[in-house]
């Protein structure tokens, strides 16, 4: 370990530390975590891990340091403040805790395109969480302009929290200090909160550049057409963005620059509930390689992985670099997309599975955020739940929603992108009574969207949700055809009807709240 790094530790207040690994190389991060006990091999060689506990994210502690540098700009209404000299306080706990310990230190880069980039560094008790954040942050480059951000996460997942003391609600508490760059995880294993954090950080520090920071998967074609894909955990951003007749950009966070979009990330971090290599052949491949990551699975005596099994959480989860993907781009930026895809789970089981929304229509449903939580992604969360996440991203934007509305707003101005509204969800009826849409019919509808065939197509106007539906998509299966009219698929047509505008009552709702005009969401008939 160089004098440098020490010397770096001790300016962040760790000092006084046990043996520091730094940089270390996938293989032997699986080594350390298997010789500390903390992970098993799968028969192909991923490394699986139990998260205790937390195997979702913990939304509800999660805080941001209330300070004078960044508090006008923080969307109070969605974020819980934790007073600046609570921060310090705890701060001070943690790197005490640090001291004696043995740590993993990464340093990566959140964000492909350097102009952009901000520099991370992950400190660490763990070294399966040093390898997932190596494998889910981007390999530091020469080039960042001077003085570019800093990032840095201190990871004290057996940390215990005093709320009367520090201030948290609980035991556990994910802060962040937005001037500083500064993210505290502590009593937490979940491997998602140092993601998730670094993200919010970037939600940030993005937009102040002028720059679109988007919780959105993205792919391109071979002809330089990219597409961007908005939605919640589960609805389907990390599966339709794996397409084997188009490049991979990212499956998660990106920002939409001047040039073009790129990937925040340099990993994918996949669902993998119910995982099938017929219909997810990419992930299924990237997840049976040495040194993917694997959270809360169960594995049979031989190593085997039961992906149907969610007796420890539906919210199993696995990390895997990019280049596990054939088809990734590695550059990992390309030009402004031709297509703005907006993924939502309706457990209502009205929404059309495909509309194209005028850009009025699309800044309204990106501030309303519609769709279905799924379970297991955040602790208490057992089945699907309707709920409204502003800009398809709610809990990780540290700004008000208006500031990522108006800066898409901008880019469909500016570059002519067209939005899609795609329904992932139920079909047939809603939660319960229908079915999930399948995916061979959402690949058909988006494949046709993406290529600009859809665009030819007739349409008709939703009468509920006054969104323009195709009536026939090209190269869509026939017997999937009747999908188009959601109400078609519903034995009691009545009940569809009540159903829909029930929905649309919510959307409208929820417009008036975010300051959005309710009409665009409805049917002038409805």
């Amino acid at each position: 370990m160089s004098e440098n790094l020490r010397d770096g530790l001790a300016a962040i207040g760790l000092v006084n530390l046990g043996t520091i690994h730094h940089d270390v190389g996938p293989a032997a991060l699986v080594e350390q975590s298997l010789a500390q006990g903390l992970g098993r091999l799968t028969d192909y060689g991923a490394l699986s891990v139990s998260t205790g506990v937390h195997t979702g994210r913990s939304a509800k502690d999660k805080y941001i340091v209330k300070e004078p540098g960044s508090e006008d700009r923080v969307w109070w209404d969605a974020n819980v403040p934790l007073p600046e000299a609570k921060y310090f306080g705890l701060r001070d706990k943690l790197t005490a805790w640090y001291q004696g310990r043995e740590i993993w230190v990464v340093d990566a880069q959140a964000g492909a395109d350097p102009e952009y980039a901000m520099r991370v560094r992950v400190v660490t008790p763990s070294p399966w969480h040093a390898l997932f954040a190596r494998t889910l942050f981007r390999a530091p480059v020469a080039g960042l302009p001077a003085g570019a951000p800093q990032g840095l996460v201190l990871h004290a997942p057996n940390f215990v929290a005093d709320p009367a003391e520090d201030g948290t609600r609980t035991s556990t508490a994910i802060a962040l200090h937005l001037s500083r760059r500064e993210v505290l995880v502590a009593g937490t294993e979940y491997a998602g909160e140092i993601k998730k954090s670094i993200f919010t950080l970037m939600n940030d520090h993005l937009p102040q550049s002028g720059v679109f920071s988007m919780h959105c998967s993205a792919n391109v074609d071979d002809d330089g057409r990219s597409a961007v894909f908005f939605g919640l955990s589960g609805t389907g951003k990390t599966t339709l963005s794996a397409d084997p007749d188009r490049h991979l950009i990212g499956d998660d966070e990106h920002g939409w620059s001047d040039q073009g979009i790129f990937n925040v990330e340099g990993g994918c971090y996949a669902k993998m509930i119910h995982l099938k290599r017929s219909s997810e052949p990419e992930i299924w491949d990237a997840v049976h390689r040495f040194a993917a990551v694997l959270e809360n699975v169960v594995l049979d005596e031989f190593g085997e992985v039961q992906f149907d099994d969610s007796s420890k959480t539906e919210n199993t989860r696995g990390a895997y670099p990019l280049s596990y993907i054939p088809n990734h781009l590695p550059e990992a930026m390309a030009g402004h997309p031709n297509a703005v895809v907006m993924l939502t789970a309706d457990a209502f089981g009205v929404l059309p599975p495909i509309s194209r929304l005028t850009p009025e229509q699309a800044k309204a449903m990106f501030v309303v955020g519609y769709t279905s939580k799924l379970a297991g992604t955040e602790i208490g969360v057992t089945e699907p739940s309707t709920t409204f996440s502003a800009c398809f991203g709610a809990p990780f934007l540290p700004q008000p929603p208006s500031v990522y509305a108006g800066l898409l707003g901008e880019k469909l101005e500016k570059h002519g992108a067209v939005v899609w509204l795609i329904n992932t969800g139920w079909t047939g009826g809603p939660y319960g009574t229908g079915h999930r849409m399948p995916i061979a019919a959402t690949r058909a509808m988006l494949a046709a969207a993406l290529d600009g065939t859809l665009d030819k197509a007739e349409f008709r106007t939703d009468p509920v949700f006054g969104f323009e539906v195709p009536v026939s998509v090209p190269g869509m299966d026939p017997e999937l055809a009747g999908l188009l009219d959601p109400r078609s698929t519903w034995d009691d047509k009545d009940y569809y009807d009540t159903k829909a505008q029930k929905l649309a009552g919510m959307f409208a709702e929820q417009a008036r709240k975010m300051g959005v005009d309710a009409a665009l969401l409805q049917a002038a008939s409805a």
